[in-house]
């Protein structure tokens, strides 16, 4: 026959038996549908988060465009060009500093704070939220003035009401209103303090900007909505190409958090595939149990004269359309659950997000779920064509060979190549889809090989359990020809596997962060010393027993513009340290904590062109060597010097590490502060505060714990983000494992019946199918800890360069966990053998 002929035929047949409902494919369609929803509800809210932000660019960055500049304001010449430029220009300052407040009974308490310092313009769009509601102006016209409007989080802190005093630097200020929206919020980053907002020219005689101060100045600008972005962004930057002016504007108004959901997103996809490979295996375990009961209808067909095409075509597209079904309830569940939870996760959120029905993220949701379907049933599907008709009326639907002919086999293999690759076009990670592509199939190879084992396993012990009924059946069961050994370990392992890798990440990643910080990290970083106060700051921390270690040096930021004067990115490509300024000092001699890996000091007295000494590991990244000119603009000056040296600096000890250092003559005319880093017992933190501040009240102190408890917190929710994630995974191994029990309950009923017979009572009947379960479980357990071990090593140890140990109580819950999920999933499916009467299953067995 023709294939056109073929395919009419089994169709007709698919049709008539799909009439029959969905019986023994409901979990083939829960498992689809449930992955296939985890990703398409990720890929929503990414989406709506993402329209969010381009239909509120301008909103987010307080402006259709901004040009920044680092610890420096713009020039006459700058400024003038942006009054050219622009309809409206609006001028902020952003900066750290400490707020004081002082008690009726004398006490003082301070707190960090971020500083916005802003001019009366701001903001050009959106709308300052405060309470009591008034407007910015009138709450900066409050009496007695100068005011700030603060946020909640600070007012709570130093136990502030509105109307109360408090100081910053050497002036006095008075708090007007609680700060409830910033309308620019998101374009800020990551801050260490809460924010307050003061008109810049109220800090005058405060201390507080004064020449090597460290801030950032911000110049956002209303342009003509007849005007080309690009050819003003192109303009700015051909003008002050070498002032060190960084631009942003309304198309990515705030890229940190756009890159950050992205990130986010294209992980949490990932973790959805894991789930959709566990949903996989349940797809193919529903397909094997459906055809092994469908053996006398093969069997006629190929009787009758059907050809194996017929057959594959018959079954092919009866599984195919309930896959499509699957497929589309998914689609249906991750659009509406987003859309229905839309306030409550925009409420969540700290950018906006416009939900919507998105036909891109649907379709790339539908395509994975299409491409699992596609590979999971081909393999059961291609061994229905390699049994003969007389093995089929023998009911042995497991028989033949383990793998499918060759070229169904490289089918499978072109289609797991196909969902990879898009897999990495989609995320747009290419590095982490294939360091879960090799942690999936490393997984799954592992707990294939391990069902196996436990099978052969339980063969060997099945002797050893001599005068143990109960175990002796169960471990009978377990290393049968129709043991339910491989589904089980397969599916509650793969998602066992990821929670435990997840688990162990998080679980290292606070350990690296906490548990070395009393050794390792300082207690406080103090910023913004002068000059002419370090003498006075030295005597105080120098004279104090509590203090262990003390380190200083002058601070000024620069940006890397050009390497052997070429740009430097075309030198270096998109490397951390060129993203933005960097901090850059400058010593005499050599500090007796530096030690070189390559080149040499320059000399005490050295007073030649600029030298460089460079940090190793990162010029190593970048390709550098010794003897390249490096330009770095600092306070809107190009510096260009040659790498002398380069010397190892350690990042992770949150103490003080610079990537650039250079000779004295190169930066000592330069406006510049000093920072200063303070490693002292706790008990002695709050008095070094108190006493520092009094007699420096310009000097910002950033406590190290504080800022650690941060970071550990943002850490926690991307954490629990992709512990939701996993658990999805888990929660499709679960169905799998409905499955598995469903699909084998006809045996245990069998089993049951002829343990009766002989003489079994309910009890121990009861006891063998929980120690099944339970063994299969602690199993799958046991393996899914070694792959999340092995899971969780890796990406600690080459994707976040930190040290990995294990974390015992993660991983303990992980095998107990295995053992009462498969226990649970197993005596939910005892009842029915149990019940079962001997005589009528056993009429029916013949």
């Amino acid at each position: 026959m023709s294939l056109s002929v073929d395919a009419r035929l089994a169709a007709r047949f698919a049709g008539r038996e799909l009439r029959g409902g969905l019986s023994g494919f409901r979990i083939l369609l829960a498992c689809l549908a449930l992955g296939v929803a985890a990703i398409a509800g990720v890929g929503t809210v990414r989406s709506a988060i993402e329209a969010g932000l381009a239909a509120e660019g301008s909103a987010l960055l307080g402006g259709d465009a901004e040009v920044s500049f680092t610890y420096r304001f713009a020039t006459d010449e700058e400024r003038a060009w942006m009054e050219r430029t622009a309809a409206g220009v609006s001028e902020i300052a952003d900066f750290r500093s400490m707020a004081v407040v002082t008690r009726p009974d004398g006490t003082v308490e301070r707190a960090l704070t971020q500083i916005k310092a802003v001019d009366t313009a701001y903001p050009l769009v959106g709308t300052v939220g405060l309470s009591p509601e008034m407007p910015l102006t009138e709450a900066f016209a409050c009496t007695p003035g100068p005011c700030v409007v603060a946020e909640a989080l600070l007012s709570d802190r130093l136990g502030l009401s509105v109307g109360d005093s408090l100081r910053l630097g050497s002036k006095d200020f008075t708090l007007a209103a609680v700060l409830t929206r910033e309308p620019d919020s998101a374009t800020a980053g990551f801050g260490f303090g809460p924010r307050l907002i003061v008109r810049r020219a109220d800090l005058d005689g405060a201390g507080l900007l004064e020449p090597g101060t460290l801030f950032d100045s911000h110049y956002r600008m209303l342009l003509d909505p007849e005007a080309s972005v690009d050819a003003v962004k192109d303009e700015a930057t051909r003008q002050f190409e070498d002032t060190g002016l960084r631009w942003r504007d309304a198309r990515n108004g705030a890229p940190g958090v756009a890159q950050f959901v992205d990130r986010l997103g294209a992980f949490l996809v990932l973790v959805g595939l894991s789930g959709l490979a566990v949903g996989g295996v349940g797809v193919s375990s529903a397909v094997r149990a459906y055809l092994a009961r469908k053996t006398g209808v093969i069997a006629t067909l190929r009787t009758l004269g059907a050809t194996r095409r017929v057959i594959f075509l018959t079954y092919f597209l009866q599984i195919g359309a309930l896959s499509i079904l699957g497929i589309l309830v998914g689609l249906a569940l991750g659009t509406l659950v987003p859309l229905t939870l839309a306030p409550l996760i925009a409420e969540l959120l700290p950018v906006p997000a416009r939900f919507g029905i998105f036909p891109g993220t649907l379709a790339e949701a539908a395509i994975y779920g299409v491409l699992t379907a596609l590979i999971f049933t081909l393999w059961p599907l291609a061994r229905t064509g390699d049994i003969r008709a007389a093995t089929l009326f023998r009911d042995a639907m497991g028989a033949g060979p383990l793998l499918p002919n060759w070229r169904y086999l490289m089918v499978i293999l072109a289609l797991a190549g196909v969902l990879v690759l898009t897999a990495a076009v989609f995320s747009g990670t290419w590095g982490l889809t294939l360091w879960t592509t090799g942690g999936i199939v490393f997984a799954l190879a592992l707990l294939t090989l391990a069902g196996f084992g436990v099978q052969r396993l339980a063969r060997r012990a099945h002797g050893l359990a001599r005068g143990r009924a109960a175990l002796r059946w169960a471990l009978a069961a377990i290393g049968g020809p129709r043991s339910e050994a491989l589904p089980v370990v397969l599916s509650l392992g793969l998602g066992l596997s990821v929670l435990a890798a997840v688990g162990q990440i998080d679980g290292n990643l606070r350990s690296a962060i906490t548990s070395q910080l009393p050794e390792r990290a300082p207690s406080y970083f103090f910023v913004d010393i002068q000059k002419d106060q370090m003498p006075g700051f030295l005597d105080r921390v120098e004279g104090d027993p509590a203090v262990s270690r003390i380190e200083a040096a002058p601070m000024l930021r620069g940006i890397i513009t050009r390497i052997n004067d070429r740009p430097a990115e075309e030198v270096a490509g998109k490397h951390w340290v060129l993203r933005g300024d960097r901090g850059v000092t400058y010593s005499g001699p050599l500090p007796e904590t530096t030690r070189l890996t390559a080149g040499d000091w320059w000399p005490e007295d050295y007073a030649g062109p600029p030298l460089i000494s460079f940090a190793a590991e990162e010029a190593e990244e970048m390709g550098l060597s010794l003897g390249d000119e490096m330009t770095v603009n600092i306070l809107g000056r190009d510096i260009t010097g040659t790498i002398a040296s380069f010397r190892e600096v350690d990042f992770s000890t949150a103490g003080m590490g610079f990537v650039m250092a250079m000779n004295p003559s190169a930066l000592e005319g330069a406006p510049h502060s000093f920072i200063a880093t303070v490693y002292a017992e706790e008990e002695a933190e709050a008095a070094i505060l108190r006493d520092i501040g009094n007699a420096f009240p310009n000097v910002t102190a950033i406590r190290v714990r504080d800022a650690i408890d941060r970071v550990a917190t943002l850490l926690a929710g991307i954490a629990s983000a992709t512990s939701w994630g996993a658990a999805a995974t888990l929660l499709t191994g679960f169905l799998v494992l409905i499955g598995a029990a469903l699909s084998g309950e006809r045996e245990r009923i069998y089993e049951a019946a002829v343990l009766k017979t002989l003489g079994a009572s309910r009890g121990r009947i009861l006891t063998s199918l929980a120690l099944r379960s339970a063994l299969l479980g602690a199993a799958a357990g046991m393996v899914a800890l070694v792959a999340g071990l092995a899971g969780g090593w890796a990406v600690c140890r080459f994707v976040m360069e930190t040290p990995f140990g294990i974390i015992w109580g993660n991983a303990l819950a992980i095998v107990l966990g295995g053992l009462i999920a498969n226990l649970l999933a197993g005596l939910a499916f005892a009842w029915r053998p149990l019940a079962a009467r001997p005589a009528q299953v056993l009429r029916a067995r013949d």
